[in-house]
Protein backbone atom coordinates (compact mmCIF):
# COMPACT_ATOMS: atom_id res chain seq x y z
CA UNK A 1 0.00 0.00 0.00
CA UNK A 2 2.95 2.32 0.62
CA UNK A 3 4.08 1.79 -2.96
CA UNK A 4 0.57 2.61 -4.18
CA UNK A 5 0.56 5.79 -2.13
CA UNK A 6 3.88 6.83 -3.63
CA UNK A 7 2.60 6.19 -7.16
CA UNK A 8 -0.59 8.10 -6.46
CA UNK A 9 1.44 11.05 -5.18
CA UNK A 10 3.76 10.97 -8.19
CA UNK A 11 0.81 10.72 -10.59
CA UNK A 12 -0.58 13.99 -9.32
CA UNK A 13 2.16 16.03 -11.05
CA UNK A 14 2.56 18.40 -8.04
CA UNK A 15 5.27 16.57 -6.11
CA UNK A 16 7.36 19.68 -5.34
CA UNK A 17 4.43 21.65 -3.98
CA UNK A 18 3.27 18.67 -1.94
CA UNK A 19 6.73 18.18 -0.39
CA UNK A 20 6.93 21.89 0.43
CA UNK A 21 3.53 21.72 2.13
CA UNK A 22 4.64 18.61 4.00
CA UNK A 23 7.73 20.36 5.36
CA UNK A 24 5.63 23.29 6.55
CA UNK A 25 3.20 20.98 8.32
CA UNK A 26 6.04 19.09 10.01
CA UNK A 27 7.54 22.39 11.19
CA UNK A 28 4.16 23.55 12.41
CA UNK A 29 3.59 20.31 14.34
CA UNK A 30 7.08 20.55 15.86
CA UNK A 31 6.41 24.13 16.98
CA UNK A 32 3.09 23.15 18.56
CA UNK A 33 4.78 20.26 20.41
CA UNK A 34 7.47 22.58 21.82
CA UNK A 35 4.85 25.13 22.87
CA UNK A 36 2.72 22.46 24.60
CA UNK A 37 5.80 21.12 26.41
CA UNK A 38 6.81 24.60 27.59
CA UNK A 39 3.32 25.48 28.83
CA UNK A 40 2.84 22.05 30.44
CA UNK A 41 6.22 22.22 32.21
CA UNK A 42 6.49 25.85 33.32
CA UNK A 43 2.89 27.15 33.46
CA UNK A 44 1.16 27.31 36.85
CA UNK A 45 -2.12 26.20 35.22
CA UNK A 46 -3.55 23.12 36.92
CA UNK A 47 -5.13 21.54 33.82
CA UNK A 48 -4.16 18.66 31.53
CA UNK A 49 -2.17 20.75 29.04
CA UNK A 50 -0.56 17.61 27.57
CA UNK A 51 -3.93 16.56 26.13
CA UNK A 52 -3.23 19.05 23.35
CA UNK A 53 -0.53 16.70 22.04
CA UNK A 54 -3.41 14.96 20.22
CA UNK A 55 -3.27 17.91 17.80
CA UNK A 56 0.33 17.01 17.00
CA UNK A 57 -0.64 13.36 16.44
CA UNK A 58 -3.46 14.40 14.09
CA UNK A 59 -1.10 16.65 12.14
CA UNK A 60 1.35 13.76 11.89
CA UNK A 61 -1.43 11.50 10.59
CA UNK A 62 -1.98 13.94 7.76
CA UNK A 63 1.72 13.93 6.84
CA UNK A 64 3.31 10.59 7.79
CA UNK A 65 2.58 6.97 7.11
CA UNK A 66 1.83 4.58 9.97
CA UNK A 67 5.44 4.30 11.32
CA UNK A 68 5.74 8.09 11.38
CA UNK A 69 2.47 8.43 13.28
CA UNK A 70 3.65 5.91 15.88
CA UNK A 71 7.04 7.66 16.32
CA UNK A 72 5.28 11.02 16.74
CA UNK A 73 2.97 9.52 19.37
CA UNK A 74 5.92 8.04 21.28
CA UNK A 75 7.64 11.45 21.29
CA UNK A 76 4.46 13.10 22.58
CA UNK A 77 4.10 10.45 25.29
CA UNK A 78 7.75 10.96 26.24
CA UNK A 79 7.37 14.73 26.41
CA UNK A 80 4.32 14.30 28.65
CA UNK A 81 6.24 12.06 31.06
CA UNK A 82 9.32 14.31 30.94
CA UNK A 83 7.23 17.40 31.74
CA UNK A 84 5.64 15.58 34.70
CA UNK A 85 9.02 14.47 36.08
CA UNK A 86 10.53 17.97 35.69
CA UNK A 87 7.64 19.60 37.49
CA UNK A 88 6.72 16.94 40.08
CA UNK A 89 9.57 14.44 40.20
CA UNK A 90 8.69 11.31 42.17
CA UNK A 91 6.39 12.94 44.68
CA UNK A 92 3.28 11.22 46.01
CA UNK A 93 0.69 10.88 43.15
CA UNK A 94 -2.03 13.50 43.26
CA UNK A 95 -4.12 15.60 40.91
CA UNK A 96 -1.16 16.27 38.62
CA UNK A 97 -0.60 12.53 38.25
CA UNK A 98 -4.24 12.00 37.26
CA UNK A 99 -3.95 14.78 34.67
CA UNK A 100 -0.83 13.12 33.26
CA UNK A 101 -2.61 9.75 33.00
CA UNK A 102 -5.56 11.40 31.24
CA UNK A 103 -3.18 13.05 28.77
CA UNK A 104 -1.32 9.81 28.12
CA UNK A 105 -4.62 7.98 27.55
CA UNK A 106 -5.90 10.65 25.15
CA UNK A 107 -2.67 10.54 23.14
CA UNK A 108 -2.76 6.73 22.96
CA UNK A 109 -6.41 6.56 21.87
CA UNK A 110 -5.90 9.29 19.26
CA UNK A 111 -2.87 7.45 17.91
CA UNK A 112 -4.80 4.20 17.60
CA UNK A 113 -7.62 5.92 15.71
CA UNK A 114 -5.19 7.81 13.48
CA UNK A 115 -3.36 4.60 12.56
CA UNK A 116 -6.63 2.86 11.70
CA UNK A 117 -7.82 5.80 9.59
CA UNK A 118 -4.47 5.99 7.81
CA UNK A 119 -4.57 2.27 6.99
CA UNK A 120 -8.14 2.61 5.68
CA UNK A 121 -7.12 5.62 3.57
CA UNK A 122 -4.21 3.68 2.07
CA UNK A 123 -6.50 0.75 1.24
CA UNK A 124 -8.94 3.15 -0.41
CA UNK A 125 -6.07 4.75 -2.35
CA UNK A 126 -4.99 1.33 -3.57
CA UNK A 127 -8.48 0.53 -4.86
CA UNK A 128 -8.72 3.94 -6.48
CA UNK A 129 -5.34 3.45 -8.13
CA UNK A 130 -6.42 0.11 -9.58
CA UNK A 131 -9.63 1.66 -10.92
CA UNK A 132 -7.55 4.35 -12.60
CA UNK A 133 -5.37 1.79 -14.40
CA UNK A 134 -8.15 -0.25 -16.02
CA UNK A 135 -9.08 0.45 -19.64
CA UNK A 136 -12.79 0.08 -18.85
CA UNK A 137 -14.84 3.19 -18.19
CA UNK A 138 -15.81 3.11 -14.51
CA UNK A 139 -17.80 5.77 -12.72
CA UNK A 140 -19.95 6.07 -9.62
CA UNK A 141 -23.24 7.94 -9.44
CA UNK A 142 -25.60 8.56 -6.58
CA UNK A 143 -29.25 7.51 -6.60
CA UNK A 144 -30.13 10.75 -8.46
CA UNK A 145 -27.69 9.70 -11.23
CA UNK A 146 -25.24 12.48 -10.33
CA UNK A 147 -21.66 11.42 -11.09
CA UNK A 148 -19.41 11.35 -7.99
CA UNK A 149 -16.41 9.43 -9.37
CA UNK A 150 -14.98 9.29 -12.91
CA UNK A 151 -11.91 7.21 -13.72
CA UNK A 152 -9.25 7.70 -16.39
CA UNK A 153 -10.85 5.02 -18.59
CA UNK A 154 -14.04 7.11 -18.65
CA UNK A 155 -12.03 10.15 -19.72
CA UNK A 156 -10.41 8.18 -22.55
CA UNK A 157 -13.66 6.58 -23.78
CA UNK A 158 -16.05 9.52 -23.54
CA UNK A 159 -13.68 12.50 -23.88
CA UNK A 160 -15.00 14.28 -20.77
CA UNK A 161 -12.35 15.26 -18.21
CA UNK A 162 -13.03 14.31 -14.61
CA UNK A 163 -13.65 17.86 -13.41
CA UNK A 164 -16.22 18.38 -16.17
CA UNK A 165 -18.02 15.07 -15.57
CA UNK A 166 -18.33 15.00 -11.78
CA UNK A 167 -21.55 16.64 -10.65
CA UNK A 168 -23.32 16.07 -13.99
CA UNK A 169 -26.28 13.74 -14.58
CA UNK A 170 -24.81 10.62 -16.19
CA UNK A 171 -27.67 9.89 -18.60
CA UNK A 172 -27.77 13.54 -19.73
CA UNK A 173 -24.01 13.78 -20.15
CA UNK A 174 -23.74 10.54 -22.16
CA UNK A 175 -27.18 10.76 -23.86
CA UNK A 176 -27.83 7.17 -22.76
CA UNK A 177 -30.10 5.02 -24.90
CA UNK A 178 -31.42 2.13 -22.83
CA UNK A 179 -32.65 -1.28 -24.03
CA UNK A 180 -35.69 -1.04 -21.76
CA UNK A 181 -37.41 1.64 -19.65
CA UNK A 182 -35.18 3.12 -16.92
CA UNK A 183 -37.72 2.45 -14.18
CA UNK A 184 -37.74 -1.27 -15.05
CA UNK A 185 -33.93 -1.37 -14.95
CA UNK A 186 -33.96 0.41 -11.57
CA UNK A 187 -36.51 -2.04 -10.19
CA UNK A 188 -34.31 -4.96 -11.26
CA UNK A 189 -31.23 -3.27 -9.78
CA UNK A 190 -32.90 -2.61 -6.43
CA UNK A 191 -34.26 -6.16 -6.34
CA UNK A 192 -31.07 -8.05 -7.28
CA UNK A 193 -28.27 -5.57 -6.59
CA UNK A 194 -26.92 -5.70 -10.16
CA UNK A 195 -27.86 -5.24 -13.81
CA UNK A 196 -26.13 -6.05 -17.10
CA UNK A 197 -26.99 -5.02 -20.62
CA UNK A 198 -25.99 -3.21 -23.77
CA UNK A 199 -26.23 0.61 -23.88
CA UNK A 200 -25.60 3.27 -26.49
CA UNK A 201 -23.67 6.30 -25.20
CA UNK A 202 -22.53 9.44 -27.02
CA UNK A 203 -19.03 10.79 -26.41
CA UNK A 204 -18.01 14.46 -26.24
CA UNK A 205 -17.47 14.57 -30.01
CA UNK A 206 -21.00 13.33 -30.70
CA UNK A 207 -19.96 9.81 -31.75
CA UNK A 208 -22.32 7.01 -30.68
CA UNK A 209 -20.63 4.19 -28.74
CA UNK A 210 -22.05 0.75 -28.01
CA UNK A 211 -20.97 -0.45 -24.55
CA UNK A 212 -21.43 -3.59 -22.52
CA UNK A 213 -22.59 -2.14 -19.20
CA UNK A 214 -22.58 -3.65 -15.69
CA UNK A 215 -24.23 -1.86 -12.76
CA UNK A 216 -23.66 -2.74 -9.10
CA UNK A 217 -25.77 -1.24 -6.30
CA UNK A 218 -24.00 -0.04 -3.14
CA UNK A 219 -25.86 0.27 0.15
CA UNK A 220 -25.04 2.28 3.27
CA UNK A 221 -24.67 0.92 6.80
CA UNK A 222 -28.44 0.96 7.25
CA UNK A 223 -29.04 -1.05 4.07
CA UNK A 224 -30.38 1.90 2.07
CA UNK A 225 -29.28 2.26 -1.59
CA UNK A 226 -26.55 4.90 -1.69
CA UNK A 227 -24.77 4.74 -5.05
CA UNK A 228 -24.32 2.79 -8.29
CA UNK A 229 -20.98 1.58 -9.64
CA UNK A 230 -21.16 1.42 -13.44
CA UNK A 231 -18.53 -0.35 -15.57
CA UNK A 232 -18.67 0.07 -19.35
CA UNK A 233 -16.65 -1.80 -22.00
CA UNK A 234 -16.54 -0.41 -25.54
CA UNK A 235 -17.90 -3.02 -27.98
CA UNK A 236 -18.72 -0.62 -30.83
CA UNK A 237 -16.58 -2.41 -33.42
CA UNK A 238 -17.75 -5.85 -32.34
CA UNK A 239 -21.36 -4.68 -32.48
CA UNK A 240 -20.84 -3.24 -35.98
CA UNK A 241 -19.59 -6.59 -37.25
CA UNK A 242 -22.55 -8.37 -35.63
CA UNK A 243 -24.99 -5.90 -37.16
CA UNK A 244 -23.52 -6.44 -40.61
CA UNK A 245 -23.93 -10.17 -40.21
CA UNK A 246 -27.49 -9.90 -38.90
CA UNK A 247 -28.49 -7.48 -41.65
CA UNK A 248 -27.41 -10.10 -44.14
CA UNK A 249 -29.36 -12.72 -42.20
CA UNK A 250 -32.50 -10.57 -41.97
CA UNK A 251 -32.52 -9.90 -45.72
CA UNK A 252 -32.18 -13.60 -46.53
CA UNK A 253 -33.86 -15.45 -43.67
CA UNK A 254 -37.40 -15.58 -45.10
CA UNK A 255 -36.18 -17.76 -48.01
CA UNK A 256 -35.37 -21.29 -46.85
CA UNK A 257 -34.87 -24.74 -48.16
CA UNK A 258 -37.22 -25.72 -50.98
CA UNK A 259 -38.85 -29.04 -51.84
CA UNK A 260 -39.20 -28.34 -55.57
CA UNK A 261 -36.77 -27.10 -58.20
CA UNK A 262 -38.43 -23.66 -58.29
CA UNK A 263 -38.28 -23.35 -54.50
CA UNK A 264 -34.66 -24.51 -54.60
CA UNK A 265 -33.78 -21.64 -56.96
CA UNK A 266 -35.56 -19.10 -54.72
CA UNK A 267 -33.83 -20.19 -51.52
CA UNK A 268 -30.30 -21.10 -52.57
CA UNK A 269 -29.12 -17.48 -52.32
CA UNK A 270 -30.41 -17.34 -48.75
CA UNK A 271 -29.07 -20.75 -47.74
CA UNK A 272 -25.55 -20.30 -49.10
CA UNK A 273 -25.01 -16.57 -48.63
CA UNK A 274 -25.84 -16.68 -44.93
CA UNK A 275 -22.81 -18.77 -43.92
CA UNK A 276 -20.69 -16.95 -46.54
CA UNK A 277 -21.63 -13.62 -44.96
CA UNK A 278 -20.65 -15.02 -41.57
CA UNK A 279 -17.34 -16.26 -43.03
CA UNK A 280 -16.55 -12.80 -44.43
CA UNK A 281 -17.56 -11.03 -41.22
CA UNK A 282 -15.53 -13.37 -39.02
CA UNK A 283 -12.57 -13.23 -41.44
CA UNK A 284 -12.58 -9.42 -41.30
CA UNK A 285 -12.86 -9.52 -37.52
CA UNK A 286 -9.87 -11.89 -37.36
CA UNK A 287 -7.79 -9.58 -39.55
CA UNK A 288 -8.63 -6.60 -37.34
CA UNK A 289 -7.50 -8.51 -34.25
CA UNK A 290 -4.22 -9.46 -36.00
CA UNK A 291 -3.58 -5.88 -37.23
CA UNK A 292 -3.78 -4.39 -33.72
CA UNK A 293 -0.49 -3.07 -32.18
CA UNK A 294 -0.67 -6.06 -29.85
CA UNK A 295 -2.35 -8.80 -31.91
CA UNK A 296 -5.33 -10.41 -30.20
CA UNK A 297 -4.34 -13.98 -30.93
CA UNK A 298 -7.09 -15.59 -28.81
CA UNK A 299 -9.77 -13.47 -30.46
CA UNK A 300 -8.30 -14.13 -33.92
CA UNK A 301 -8.30 -17.86 -33.17
CA UNK A 302 -12.00 -17.68 -32.23
CA UNK A 303 -12.77 -15.82 -35.48
CA UNK A 304 -10.91 -18.45 -37.55
CA UNK A 305 -12.74 -21.26 -35.73
CA UNK A 306 -16.02 -19.54 -36.61
CA UNK A 307 -14.92 -19.27 -40.27
CA UNK A 308 -14.25 -23.03 -40.31
CA UNK A 309 -17.59 -23.77 -38.63
CA UNK A 310 -19.47 -21.56 -41.11
CA UNK A 311 -17.59 -23.16 -44.01
CA UNK A 312 -18.74 -26.57 -42.85
CA UNK A 313 -22.22 -25.19 -42.39
CA UNK A 314 -22.23 -23.90 -45.99
CA UNK A 315 -21.09 -27.34 -47.16
CA UNK A 316 -23.88 -28.96 -45.16
CA UNK A 317 -26.46 -26.59 -46.64
CA UNK A 318 -25.34 -27.48 -50.18
CA UNK A 319 -25.46 -31.20 -49.32
CA UNK A 320 -28.99 -30.76 -47.94
CA UNK A 321 -30.11 -28.92 -51.08
CA UNK A 322 -28.62 -31.61 -53.32
CA UNK A 323 -30.46 -34.29 -51.35
CA UNK A 324 -33.61 -32.24 -51.70
CA UNK A 325 -33.20 -31.85 -55.47
CA UNK A 326 -32.75 -35.60 -55.76
CA UNK A 327 -35.81 -36.12 -53.54
CA UNK A 328 -33.68 -38.16 -51.22
CA UNK A 329 -34.45 -38.64 -47.55
CA UNK A 330 -33.69 -35.81 -45.14
CA UNK A 331 -30.92 -36.09 -42.56
CA UNK A 332 -33.31 -36.71 -39.69
CA UNK A 333 -32.14 -37.30 -36.15
CA UNK A 334 -33.62 -37.12 -32.64
CA UNK A 335 -33.63 -33.44 -31.61
CA UNK A 336 -35.20 -31.28 -28.91
CA UNK A 337 -37.71 -28.67 -30.05
CA UNK A 338 -36.86 -26.47 -27.02
CA UNK A 339 -33.18 -26.60 -27.96
CA UNK A 340 -33.96 -25.45 -31.50
CA UNK A 341 -36.08 -22.57 -30.15
CA UNK A 342 -33.34 -21.44 -27.73
CA UNK A 343 -30.73 -21.48 -30.52
CA UNK A 344 -32.91 -19.36 -32.80
CA UNK A 345 -33.77 -16.86 -30.05
CA UNK A 346 -30.08 -16.43 -29.28
CA UNK A 347 -29.31 -15.82 -32.95
CA UNK A 348 -32.05 -13.17 -33.25
CA UNK A 349 -31.21 -11.20 -30.09
CA UNK A 350 -29.72 -8.30 -32.04
CA UNK A 351 -32.77 -8.16 -34.29
CA UNK A 352 -35.09 -8.04 -31.25
CA UNK A 353 -33.07 -5.14 -29.84
CA UNK A 354 -33.19 -3.23 -33.13
CA UNK A 355 -36.97 -3.70 -33.37
CA UNK A 356 -37.53 -2.95 -29.62
CA UNK A 357 -39.22 -6.34 -29.21
CA UNK A 358 -39.58 -8.05 -25.83
CA UNK A 359 -39.62 -11.86 -25.95
CA UNK A 360 -41.44 -14.02 -23.40
CA UNK A 361 -40.50 -17.72 -23.29
CA UNK A 362 -42.84 -20.45 -22.11
CA UNK A 363 -41.13 -23.74 -22.97
CA UNK A 364 -42.55 -26.98 -21.60
CA UNK A 365 -39.75 -29.13 -20.23
CA UNK A 366 -41.43 -32.55 -20.68
CA UNK A 367 -41.56 -32.65 -24.49
CA UNK A 368 -40.72 -35.82 -26.37
CA UNK A 369 -37.83 -35.60 -28.85
CA UNK A 370 -38.57 -35.10 -32.54
CA UNK A 371 -37.21 -37.00 -35.52
CA UNK A 372 -36.41 -34.10 -37.84
CA UNK A 373 -33.83 -32.40 -40.04
CA UNK A 374 -32.19 -29.89 -37.69
CA UNK A 375 -31.41 -27.28 -40.38
CA UNK A 376 -34.92 -27.38 -41.79
CA UNK A 377 -36.59 -27.07 -38.39
CA UNK A 378 -34.33 -24.16 -37.47
CA UNK A 379 -35.42 -22.42 -40.68
CA UNK A 380 -39.10 -22.84 -39.88
CA UNK A 381 -38.78 -21.61 -36.27
CA UNK A 382 -36.60 -18.66 -37.33
CA UNK A 383 -38.98 -17.67 -40.11
CA UNK A 384 -42.05 -17.70 -37.86
CA UNK A 385 -40.35 -15.80 -35.00
CA UNK A 386 -38.86 -13.21 -37.34
CA UNK A 387 -42.19 -12.69 -39.09
CA UNK A 388 -43.85 -12.03 -35.72
CA UNK A 389 -41.14 -9.55 -34.67
CA UNK A 390 -41.31 -7.68 -37.98
CA UNK A 391 -45.12 -7.60 -37.93
CA UNK A 392 -44.95 -5.43 -34.80
CA UNK A 393 -42.42 -2.95 -36.23
CA UNK A 394 -45.18 -1.03 -38.01
CA UNK A 395 -47.59 -1.16 -35.07
CA UNK A 396 -48.31 2.19 -33.42
CA UNK A 397 -47.60 0.93 -29.93
CA UNK A 398 -44.66 0.67 -27.57
CA UNK A 399 -45.82 -2.74 -26.30
CA UNK A 400 -44.07 -5.02 -28.78
CA UNK A 401 -44.37 -8.35 -27.03
CA UNK A 402 -43.55 -11.65 -28.66
CA UNK A 403 -44.67 -14.83 -26.86
CA UNK A 404 -42.85 -18.04 -27.81
CA UNK A 405 -44.29 -21.30 -26.43
CA UNK A 406 -43.83 -25.03 -26.73
CA UNK A 407 -46.24 -27.60 -25.31
CA UNK A 408 -47.20 -31.24 -25.54
CA UNK A 409 -50.45 -32.21 -27.28
CA UNK A 410 -50.87 -35.95 -26.86
CA UNK A 411 -48.00 -37.57 -28.76
CA UNK A 412 -47.11 -34.36 -30.62
CA UNK A 413 -44.99 -31.30 -29.91
CA UNK A 414 -46.62 -27.94 -30.60
CA UNK A 415 -44.69 -24.73 -31.26
CA UNK A 416 -46.42 -21.36 -31.30
CA UNK A 417 -45.39 -17.72 -31.58
CA UNK A 418 -47.80 -14.90 -30.89
CA UNK A 419 -47.24 -11.20 -31.58
CA UNK A 420 -49.00 -7.98 -30.56
CA UNK A 421 -49.01 -6.57 -34.08
CA UNK A 422 -51.93 -5.44 -36.27
CA UNK A 423 -53.12 -8.98 -36.98
CA UNK A 424 -54.13 -10.61 -40.28
CA UNK A 425 -57.34 -9.95 -42.18
CA UNK A 426 -59.48 -12.93 -43.33
CA UNK A 427 -58.69 -12.14 -47.00
CA UNK A 428 -54.96 -12.47 -46.38
CA UNK A 429 -55.36 -15.46 -44.05
CA UNK A 430 -56.78 -17.58 -46.88
CA UNK A 431 -53.69 -16.97 -49.04
CA UNK A 432 -51.07 -16.87 -46.28
CA UNK A 433 -49.27 -20.12 -47.13
CA UNK A 434 -49.51 -19.81 -50.92
CA UNK A 435 -46.23 -19.58 -52.89
CA UNK A 436 -45.19 -16.05 -53.99
CA UNK A 437 -47.87 -14.34 -51.89
CA UNK A 438 -46.47 -11.58 -49.66
CA UNK A 439 -47.59 -8.38 -47.93
CA UNK A 440 -44.03 -7.00 -47.74
CA UNK A 441 -42.75 -4.71 -50.52
CA UNK A 442 -39.35 -6.43 -50.40
CA UNK A 443 -40.70 -9.93 -49.81
CA UNK A 444 -40.50 -12.90 -52.18
CA UNK A 445 -43.57 -14.69 -50.85
CA UNK A 446 -41.72 -17.94 -50.27
CA UNK A 447 -41.10 -18.01 -46.50
CA UNK A 448 -44.41 -19.39 -45.21
CA UNK A 449 -44.83 -21.62 -48.26
CA UNK A 450 -41.45 -23.18 -47.53
CA UNK A 451 -42.37 -23.58 -43.83
CA UNK A 452 -45.50 -25.50 -44.81
CA UNK A 453 -43.49 -27.72 -47.18
CA UNK A 454 -40.97 -28.57 -44.47
CA UNK A 455 -43.55 -29.22 -41.74
CA UNK A 456 -45.74 -31.38 -43.99
CA UNK A 457 -42.65 -33.34 -45.10
CA UNK A 458 -42.14 -34.15 -41.40
CA UNK A 459 -45.71 -35.47 -41.07
CA UNK A 460 -46.85 -32.34 -39.24
CA UNK A 461 -49.16 -29.44 -39.90
CA UNK A 462 -48.88 -25.65 -39.68
CA UNK A 463 -51.59 -23.03 -39.29
CA UNK A 464 -52.25 -19.46 -38.17
CA UNK A 465 -54.91 -17.68 -36.12
CA UNK A 466 -55.57 -13.96 -35.86
CA UNK A 467 -58.03 -11.36 -34.76
CA UNK A 468 -57.40 -8.11 -36.66
CA UNK A 469 -56.00 -5.46 -34.34
CA UNK A 470 -54.97 -8.00 -31.69
CA UNK A 471 -51.97 -9.72 -33.22
CA UNK A 472 -51.47 -13.11 -34.84
CA UNK A 473 -50.38 -16.56 -33.66
CA UNK A 474 -48.59 -19.13 -35.84
CA UNK A 475 -48.40 -22.77 -34.79
CA UNK A 476 -47.03 -26.03 -36.03
CA UNK A 477 -47.39 -29.53 -34.65
CA UNK A 478 -44.92 -32.40 -35.15
CA UNK A 479 -45.17 -35.97 -33.89
CA UNK A 480 -42.77 -36.97 -31.11
CA UNK A 481 -40.74 -40.16 -30.95
CA UNK A 482 -39.89 -42.51 -28.10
Amino acid sequence: MLEVENRMSEAGGTGGVWLSGKALRIAFAFGIAIAIFAVDTFSPLKIAIAVFYVVVVLLAADVFRVPGIVVTAIICLGLTLLSYLIEHGFEEPGGSFVRAVVSLSAISVTTLLAVRNRAAALALSERSYLLEQTHDAIFVRDMDDTITYWNRGSEDLYGWLRELAIGRQSHDLLQTRLPEPLNEIRDHLLRTGRWEGRLIHTNKSGVALVVSSRWVLNRDANGRPSSILETNTDITEQSRVQEQLHEAQVSLEHAARLSTLGELTASIAHEVNQPLAAIVANGEAGLRWLKRPVPGLDEARVSIERVIADGRRASQVIANLRRLAKKGEEARQPISLNEIVEEVLLLLQQQFSALSVTVERDLEASLKPLSADRVQLQQVVMNLILNGAQAMSAAETDARNLVVRTRADGESNVFEVGDSGPGITPEIMDRLFMPFFTTKPEGMGMGLSICRTIIEAHDGRIWAESEPGRGATFRFSLPGVG
